[in-house]
């Protein structure tokens, strides 16, 4: 299916490229990646957040050939892309591999990430909370769904989108960047954790107490709550991490997957 929807996305390009509409002339609006390295990197990431390749898992540029159908070059810039947004690392003479976090960087990360969303939200002091009030319940009713669903990857992308509206709300540019790099750092272990523990999950179990203290217009108080709920989160990412990385094991010598 990746194979097939690689093909399709190269054929789409090509046509894109031989026909240049005049104005006014229809166009037909296709969702594609800039590039087909940025294509690569998504469709490689999504095999990471959701454990398909693991912690240490070396990727082998001649693998990655044959899954997606396309030469090195543009697979090498992919695997930079990700090593840039730290889901892999390259060690040399070894090539590239599955970053394994230590749970001192993963302690770093969730603290940090807990910081900035208490930031974001103590933000919104200057903004009108309506309309974002509206957003925040519309994800709380699509986490409620994929609760329900058991749908793993619709669960963490709406709690994702949960967490990103009120920096994106106050209109906070580089802190609204900065959360959502964090957060695409961390989604392989969030979903690591959501896939071994959504069916006994309260469907509001990390986002419970944010929308009512905005409600009341309660800043102070939401912020705190969405601080201590990616606080809880921490000690389960952790042990969860801990036996899926494990589980996954390391070659002899490869100490530098880990980040101390």
């Amino acid at each position: 299916m990746r194979y097939l929807c690689f093909n399709v996305y190269l054929v789409l390009s090509y046509i894109c490229k031989l026909r240049r509409p005049a104005a006014k002339e229809f166009i037909l609006d296709v969702k594609a990646p800039a590039t087909i390295p940025y294509f690569l990197k998504e469709q490689i990431r999504e095999l990471i957040v959701d454990g398909t390749f693991r912690p240490g898992q070396p990727l082998r540029e001649q693998d990655l050939e044959q899954r997606f159908g396309t030469s090195r070059s543009p697979i090498r810039e992919a695997l930079r892309l990700l090593e840039r947004g730290g889901l892999v690392v390259h060690l040399q003479r070894k090539g590239f591999r599955i970053r394994r976090y230590s749970q001192t960087e993963i302690r770093q990360v969730y603290m940090l990430y807990a910081e900035l969303e208490a930031y974001s939200i103590m933000q919104l002091s200057e903004a009108a909370d309506s309309p974002l009030l509206d957003d925040l319940r519309r994800h709380e009713a699509r986490i409620a769904q994929a609760q329900a669903d058991a749908d793993v990857r619709g669960y963490i992308g709406a709690l994702r989108d949960f967490y990103l509206a009120s920096a994106r709300f106050t209109g906070n540019v580089p802190l609204a960047d900065t959360l959502s790099r964090l957060y695409e750092q961390v989604e392989p272990l969030r979903y690591n954790l959501v896939r071994r523990t959504l069916a006994a999950t309260p469907a509001d179990q990390y986002h419970r107490g944010i929308v009512p203290a905005l409600a009341q217009r309660d800043l102070a108080g939401a912020a705190r709550q969405a601080h201590v709920l990616v606080r809880e989160m921490l000690p389960r990412i952790l042990s969860a991490y801990e036996q899926w990385a494990g589980d996954a094991g390391d070659e002899p010598g490869d100490d530098r997957l880990r980040v101390a």
